[in-house]
């Protein structure tokens, strides 16, 4: 199956190391804008300046889209219509209104394929969380509580359009914390109802937000709270997910940028009239970040095998981009000065 890539950035030279790597696909086409980021596109690929020349003027089979966040959904959509099946990186869209219109488009073609790049539920320290929770070894889930930070809303290989709500929608919490977010409703398997935020941005002072603090409870009493800031000097990933027998704390994630310190992922099993507050803990660290290998197989294996994608689903990122806009909203002063 031919395949192009529209956007070869930092991720877009990792999907093709990663499509080479996992499948039998033929990268045959790729788009990208900087003159400089052009050259080093490999021999024998058609190159365009424009994402729509690369949609248009080619025929292929499958697009891998790296844009920034104002063309993401147009991409997919032109895409769609011409019948290519599309992965698509976060965020979805800069608003749920443009994926719902994304959604719609989909809807026409049920024969093509759709997936989001919530890269983190491929990690392995969350599939195995994933898999304690599921084979309830340590019961059911009471609350959970997530910090995700760095110290800038632009990262030192990104560029301005970040900082800009018009060409991204959103700052830290859509860029970085809908990470968190998409892994909370994954692992926990609930829906978050109920919510209160504060949205600040008084110390980079841009039209997003730097930081982002919220509450939400599902609806069965599952509480859950997020930290997603852009003023986490020191880079942190660290997810705490409380169960009726135990704990499980994920934490540091292994990235290209190395700054969030070791994957490791601790089971706490606790017996409180016995362990006097000293529980018996296991934590297992992880050496290598194979998500992005794992996530392109997954998707393979999906076209391939024509099964359903249930992870990473334009459902998946609907519900997300939802509880992204109302953790937004919540805010009475946000909802007052951007959505009024």
């Amino acid at each position: 199956m031919k395949v192009g890539i529209a956007g070869y950035g930092v991720v877009g030279k990792t999907r093709y190391t990663s499509i080479i790597k996992n499948t039998t696909f033929k990268v045959t086409a790729i788009s990208e804008k900087n003159l400089e980021a052009q050259k080093v596109i490999p021999s024998g690929i058609a190159i365009f300046d424009s994402y729509q020349d690369l949609i248009s003027k080619t025929e292929l089979d499958i697009i891998f889209i790296s844009l920034p966040n104002k063309f993401a959904a147009e991409a997919v959509a032109l895409s769609l219509e011409k019948g290519l099946h599309v992965f698509c990186e976060k965020p979805p869209a800069r608003t749920l209104k443009e994926l719902q219109i994304v959604q719609k488009i989909h809807k026409k073609f049920p024969n093509l394929k759709l997936m989001y790049g919530f890269n983190h539920r491929f990690h392995l320290s969350v599939e195995e969380a994933k898999r304690i929770i599921q084979n309830n070894t340590l019961g059911k889930i009471i609350n959970m509580k997530g910090v995700y930070g760095k110290s800038q809303i632009i990262s030192f290989n990104q560029t301005d359009w970040r900082t800009k709500r018009e060409e991204s929608g959103g700052g830290i919490l859509l860029d970085q914390g809908i990470h968190m977010l998409d892994l909370m409703k994954y692992l926990s398997g609930k829906n978050f109802s109920k919510i209160f935020s504060f949205i600040d941005n008084a110390f980079w002072n841009f039209d997003v937000e730097d930081n982002a603090y919220v509450l939400m409870k599902s609806e069965d009493g599952v509480v859950a709270q997020l930290h997603s800031s852009a003023t986490q000097w020191r880079h942190i990933f660290n997810l705490e997910i409380t169960l009726q027998k135990g704990s499980l704390v994920l934490g540091g994630l292994l990235t290209g940028s190395k700054s969030y310190g070791d994957e490791t992922l601790k089971t706490i099993t606790s017996n409180p009239e016995k362990d006097k507050g000293m529980p018996m803990e296991s934590t297992i660290k992880y050496n290598e970040d194979v998500s992005w290998d794992n996530e392109i197989q997954y998707f393979y294996d999906c076209l391939t095998n024509n099964s359903e994608i249930k992870r990473g689903s334009i459902e998946d990122a609907i519900e997300t981009m939802k509880l992204v806009e109302a953790i937004y909203k919540a805010d009475p002063e946000w909802k007052k000065k951007y959505y009024n």
